[in-house]
């Protein structure tokens, strides 16, 4: 049977000005030292693999995968966890380091009682999924990997546009109003002329802009350039081929490193989550079954 679905009581839009797709039921997840963050969980079949979305940089968990979830949870264990430092993610405690929402994400595992479990991440999720292999690898049974690469700053505007963030991110924590209009304005755009519009909205007005830029500078000092060759799990690489945010040539770049990965191409760029979201989910359905059939 296909996995139930309904609208979360937690959603934080108003369903009744601003209707949300439908969603799995979320809740509120106790986290080891007492911090807290929001999951949302589909069952899937008995016995089934588990896989973990990890989200991107400016969009919120439920942005991010809520084209996915139905599709997922055919096959799936699926578990949504929001990243540390978003609305109803954990509290951001000091600098942003993705090597704590690597940790966080084995944390979340933990609460809910899963040993081992296929970390999924988009863009910035991407990177800390490839985190929680390198510090927890006996937790990972696979690898998917969309929209991301081995590193994100290397041209010399990368290099230029990196060492404007921290002070982007201090001139947005005192006129945070302003910087809102700007932070996730590409993903508003995206969903114009949609039913969620609305909802779409009032989910990039809970974000921070001085923590997304924050988070923004800490993706760029990422790289597994010197470790990601000995990935020793089965790898998906979802290539997004219309990519310029993330080019898609250092997608395939990673895929190409890591020993074995097989790769699935999809045509779209970076925001087809939203624009393209039959596609996306068809392809992370493919990426995650590639990662965890045994036959």
């Amino acid at each position: 049977m296909p996995p139930s679905r309904s609208r979360s009581s937690t959603s934080r839009a108003d369903p009744g000005l601003h209707p949300a797709p439908p969603l799995p039921e979320g809740r509120t997840v106790e986290l080891a030292g007492g911090a807290t963050t929001f999951v949302r969980e589909v069952a899937g079949p008995r016995g089934a693999p588990v896989v973990m979305l990890l989200h991107g940089l400016t969009a919120v968990a439920d942005l991010n995968w809520f084209a996915v979830f139905e599709s997922l949870g055919t096959h799936f264990r699926v578990i949504s966890a929001e990243h540390r430092g978003y609305a109803r993610g954990p509290a951001l405690v000091g600098r942003c380091r993705l090597e704590d929402l690597a940790d966080d994400a084995v944390a979340v595992a933990d609460a809910l009682g899963v040993d081992r479990f296929v970390p999924v991440g988009y863009s910035m999720g991407g990177a800390v999924a490839q985190l929680v292999w390198h510090r927890h690898p006996h937790r990972v049974a696979g690898l998917v990997l969309a929209g991301t690469a081995s590193v994100f700053r290397v041209s010399a505007r990368e290099h230029l546009l990196s060492r404007l963030l921290p002070a982007a991110s201090t001139a947005a924590r005192a006129r945070p109003s302003t910087a809102g209009r700007y932070v996730g304005s590409t993903l508003r755009a995206r969903f114009a002329g949609s039913p969620h519009a609305r909802w779409a909205v009032a989910e990039l007005a809970c974000h921070r802009p001085a923590t997304m830029l924050a988070w923004a500078a800490a993706l760029a000092r990422f790289s597994s350039r010197s470790w990601i060759a000995g990935v020793d799990v089965p790898t998906a690489v979802v290539a997004t081929s219309r990519d310029v945010l993330v080019p898609t040539g250092r997608q395939l770049s990673m895929a190409a490193a890591i020993p074995g990965a097989r790769v699935v191409h999809l045509d779209g760029d970076h925001g087809v989550f939203i624009t393209g979201q039959s596609a996306f989910a068809a392809a992370l359905v493919e990426a995650c079954t590639l990662v965890t059939s045994t036959g």
